[in-house]
């Protein structure tokens, strides 16, 4: 374990080396903690009628923000504890600890005398340090949506159409410990008060333009069959999150690398789960990965044995 140069809070990753056993399991028991404590945060805050849309409030909220009303009544001292425990899983930080100007109007238009641009898109900027350590600045919309997950819609010949919308904090945590779990190391430093998360994870050679991706790790990112699915972002996929079902994609070349060991790794994805509610209305669809969570080249029928014909 180290501390990282911009924050002084603890990492376990630097440049393209790989954590180790420990560092890595580390880093996956952090996201967990970190959702733990954010559902505790939101049960605590129901109780006190305390938050607005989406979960926005919730991940920015400082150590003393109900102050004096913890005095008032045992349902706001639960609610302060339960803050200073996520706090405890998501410091805020400030985007001048990075070198950034937090009242600029872009603070992220131009390099910082540390960090230089690498990469980019609708939900995140990258950069890099110069021990090529990759800095992830999320941003967040207005209301407080950032990210982007599926919303799920049935159409009328029976396949379910996943459409990208913008997310909530939790899905974007959810995300991260997904990618941590089947793509690049990836660890969260920390949030501003502004509401822009901060992720931190291994670097990775990008790949040539147009390269074939589509036999990226198939254990983990098993091709999801069109007869079941239309996806409005590239490359569907399914994986298996703590043994439940999410929709993958979005794994193009630019979201994928050539990692220090020589193996592809996906560094970003939109991702969302698919629910028990959601299969209950295919149970072809649910029994196709009933059956691919134990063989990912499961075929969409089950093999049918001669006796019984």
């Amino acid at each position: 374990m180290q501390k990282d140069p911009f924050t002084g809070g603890e990492t376990f990753l630097e440049g393209a080396r790989f954590p180790g056993a420990e560092g890595w399991s580390a880093i996956l028991d952090s996201h967990g903690q970190r959702l733990r404590a954010l559902d505790q945060v939101g049960a605590a805050a129901a109780e006190c009628a305390f938050g607005a849309h989406q979960d926005h409030s919730l991940v920015v909220a400082k150590d003393d923000e109900v102050g004096l009303l913890e005095f008032a009544e045992p349902r706001w001292t639960a609610l302060g504890n339960a803050i200073r425990a996520f706090r405890r899983t998501l410091p805020l930080v400030r985007l001048e600890d990075f070198g950034f100007d937090s009242e600029s109007d872009d603070p992220f238009e131009a390099n910082t005398a540390r960090l230089h641009r690498i990469g980019g898109g609708v939900e995140a900027l990258a950069f890099a340090d110069e021990r090529q350590s990759v800095y992830k600045f999320f941003l967040f919309r207005e209301g407080g949506e950032v990210g982007a997950t599926f919303r799920f819609d049935w159409d009328e010949d029976g396949h379910l159409r996943s459409t990208a919308v913008p997310g909530s904090y939790r899905r974007l945590f959810e995300k991260l410990r997904l990618t941590h779990i089947v793509g690049m190391p990836t660890e969260l430093i920390g949030i501003t008060h502004e509401g822009v998360l901060v992720a931190k994870q291994t670097y990775g050679r990008p790949l040539p333009e147009k390269h074939d991706v589509s036999g990226l790790a198939p254990d983990r990112f098993i091709p999801m069959p069109s007869r079941f699915l239309r996806a409005d972002r590239d490359h569907p996929r399914l994986a298996f999150l703590d043994g439940e079902p999410w929709l993958v994609a979005d794994t193009h070349d630019r979201n994928v690398v050539r990692a220090a060991d020589g193996t592809l790794r996906v560094i970003d994805l939109v991702a969302a789960p698919l629910t028990r509610a959601l299969l209950d209305r295919s149970p072809l669809f649910s029994e196709w990965i009933e059956r691919a969570k134990l063989d990912p080249r499961a075929e969409i029928l089950a093999p049918v044995n001669d006796d019984e014909l």
